[in-house]
């Protein structure tokens, strides 16, 4: 967002003041203070997400009307220090210095402060006050003190601050408004840094604050805490600190949290049914319309096989997506989600992953990209990484139709077997995605996961307008990605499945022919039987002697160790759009057709049960289906997912590294399940 032209160091700010940029204000505050419920209350919805330049690191802004005049919001990752322990330190800390590039430095900045624990939060305070930049405290949760009979004196702690202090609630709105007049205050006159507030004990000021000893800081902390505030004797977190001996205990904080989460994700699966359904039942419509007015067959079916089928294919999950992001904002906001991922960090550890990766992992069986997006709660930028490149292994619900037409295949009157399958392909998914995690952690990306050092926040109840807020930003970015990266990769795949134009087969001309003969004669009924088996024919003739039909042919060769034909080859290469396109593939390969497939998918089974290669011999036998089925599980054939990967790692490097060991390692898991089938006579 534009700010003042600013050239800062350590020591000096000297600023270039251009009327025509909005002022700025940058927030900041330690994790769980409550700075994104302020950022939500201050913006609502007139923000946007991005990253830093040059970093992965993501930051939120917004913009402020007050009196006509426009403020610039920046939300700051969470910081306890200006120390930088960890990247998003540092970009806060460099972006308040005026040091980070691409960013202009802040005209002020909004301390947000827990009241509740004000003695931990004054560290930060101290650090911010002994540079040459503006500061306002916001003391949040102000009413959570009040219950637990803390009261902070607001006047003699900003007097001990030598700046602004503002009472608030951030998630209710209380202090919100005396809060923006303050920074009205900013921006009728462009406010001067107050006196510089020197630590006793710390021997320096200034540019030399950052090097100050903890001690002598944590010291002050507690002085200026103890003048301002009064509480009772009694620890006012004895409830938190009974719910905690169940909650992060070893065995029954597991089991809470599974539970815990097996809950979300029911929830997901039951409530998003609707609502996918209603985009599904959209996009189709959408689609019908768009046939009946475009009369063009090459615009036609761009827009309708290209466009509206590749973007609502992936549009369809947006209703777990936003479920997911609002469990999780609620989950995080109410103070369990540290909890959660203190629990299992003794678990995940063992496997060179911290105990927040189980949240991204967990959800990525409802869909990869979310999961991919989630792993931001992970701080350690090389656990969060190996999460990332794991991600994808596990089985996201694109696999689902997948591994239904192979347990069809195989186990048609079967459904104990078939659950078994199913199982089974959830297993082999989630030990292949730990196995690699820990492959990942003892090779390319070495080094042991630090162990959870944190802060439990105090439970609260949850602000429901900050989750949704959460959710709506997410979404947002969702369905962004979907109006771009995602739209080229549908148009660029219809193309290679469309192109180039072949001729329709005379098989296919003489049964139109007879079809209207039959309708001349008023044999309507039959008529259409033979038009849908020429379109069928025709569209089967079409994709064989398209791009991605000679790509079939071509990587026949490096398939058929594999039990697959080049038929089964172009089901390979469509479905890197997404997964389950193979289905409507085969269908259309195999003669049953693309619309059919969905409709009959018991003639779609038997004709591939009865499909045959040049030698008579049937195409999908045990060993074939088994192997695609394995293929499946560890394949990345996801390229919505591969652009998510960059998006968050900042670099294709990592998403091309993703695409090729998993499809290495999917490649010698079939070839070892059809050649050793194979080998103990299992055809």
């Amino acid at each position: 967002m534009p700010c003042f032209d600013v050239v800062a160091d350590r020591n000096t700010r000297t600023q270039k003041v251009s009327p025509a940029k909005p002022f700025c204000v940058a927030l900041a505050g330690n994790p769980n203070a409550g700075k994104t419920a302020l950022f939500n209350a201050l913006t609502g919805l007139r923000s946007r997400t991005g990253n830093f330049p040059g970093t992965t690191v993501e930051h939120r802004t917004g913009r402020l009307r007050i009196d006509g005049r426009l403020a610039d919001i920046v939300d700051l990752p969470g910081m306890y220090s200006l120390h930088a322990a960890t990247p998003e330190e540092g970009i806060a800390r460099d972006i308040i210095l005026g040091k980070q590039p691409g960013v202009s430095t802040p005209d002020g900045v909004v301390v947000i402060v827990d009241a509740d624990n004000l003695e931990r939060n004054l560290f930060l305070v101290s650090q911010l006050r002994e540079f040459d930049v503006p500061v306002i405290v916001a003391l949040n949760m102000i009413d959570v003190a009040e219950r637990h009979g803390i009261h902070v004196d607001e006047k003699k702690l900003g007097s001990e601050l030598k700046c602004p202090v503002v009472s608030i609630v951030a998630t209710s709105g209380r202090g919100v408004e005396t809060l923006k007049e303050t920074i009205g205050d900013w921006l009728r006159a462009k406010p001067s840094p107050a006196p510089t507030l020197t630590i006793p004990d710390a021997g320096c000021t200034c540019s030399k604050a950052v090097a100050c000893p903890f001690q002598s800081r944590f010291s002050w902390s507690e002085s200026v805490a103890s003048r301002c505030v009064q509480s009772p004797l009694v620890a006012p977190s004895r409830w938190t600190e009974k719910i905690d001996r169940f909650m992060t205990h070893p065995v029954i904080g597991v089991a809470a949290f599974l539970a815990v989460m097996l809950g979300v994700f029911y929830l997901i699966f039951s409530i998003a049914t609707v609502p996918m359904a209603l985009i599904d039942a959209l996009f189709a419509n959408a689609g019908g319309w768009v046939s009946r007015v475009i009369s063009n067959a090459t615009l036609q079916s761009l827009v309708v096989d290209g466009i509206i089928a590749g973007v609502g294919g992936i549009l369809v999950f947006l209703p777990q997506i936003c479920i997911l992001f609002l469990f999780l904002a609620l989950l995080e906001d109410s103070g369990y989600l540290s909890r959660a991922a203190f629990v299992m960090d003794r678990l995940m550890r063992r496997i060179g992953l911290p105990g927040s990766a189980f949240v991204p992992l967990l959800s990525a069986h409802a869909c990869a990209i979310p999961a991919i997006m989630a792993t931001r709660v992970i701080k350690d930028p090389r656990d969060r990484l190996v999460t990332i490149l794991v991600a994808p292994l596990m089985t996201c619900s694109a696999r689902i139709p997948v591994y239904a037409m192979v347990t069809a295949l195989l186990f048609p009157h079967s459904p104990g077997m078939a659950a078994l399958v199913f199982t089974g392909a959830y297993a082999l998914g989630i030990l292949a995605a730990l196995g690699m995690a820990y492959v990942f952690k003892k090779t390319i990306l070495p080094g042991e996961t630090r162990p959870l050092v944190m802060e439990l926040p105090g439970y609260k109840i949850p602000s429901l307008r900050t989750a949704l807020l959460q959710t709506f930003d997410r979404a947002a970015v969702f369905v962004r990605q979907a109006g771009t990266i995602i739209l080229v990769f549908s148009i660029v795949l219809w193309a290679l499945a469309t192109y180039p134009r072949s001729e329709a087969p005379a098989e296919a001309i003489a049964q139109r022919q007879q079809a209207a003969e039959l309708m001349a004669e008023g044999d309507d009924e039959t008529a259409n039987m033979l038009l849908v088996d020429a379109a069928s024919m025709e569209a089967q003739h079409s994709l064989s002697r398209s791009v991605a039909g000679r790509i079939g042919k071509f990587i026949e060769p490096i398939v058929r160790p594999l039990g697959f034909d080049w038929q089964i080859g172009i089901g390979l290469f469509t479905s890197f759009a997404a997964r389950e396109v193979i289905v409507s593939t085969l269908a259309v390969v195999y003669g049953v057709g693309a619309d059919s497939a969905d409709e009959n998918a018991d003639g779609l089974y038997d004709t591939l049960r009865n499909a045959t290669r040049q030698d008579g011999s049937l195409v999908f036998t045990a060993a074939t289906s088994l192997s695609l089925l394995v293929f499946y599980i560890l394949a990345m054939q996801c390229l919505p997912t591969q652009a998510v990967t960059k998006r968050e790692t900042g670099t294709w490097k990592w998403a091309i590294l993703q695409l090729v060991y998993m499809t290495a390692l999917a490649y010698i898991a079939a070839f070892v399940t059809y050649q050793g089938l194979q080998a103990m006579g299992i055809a």
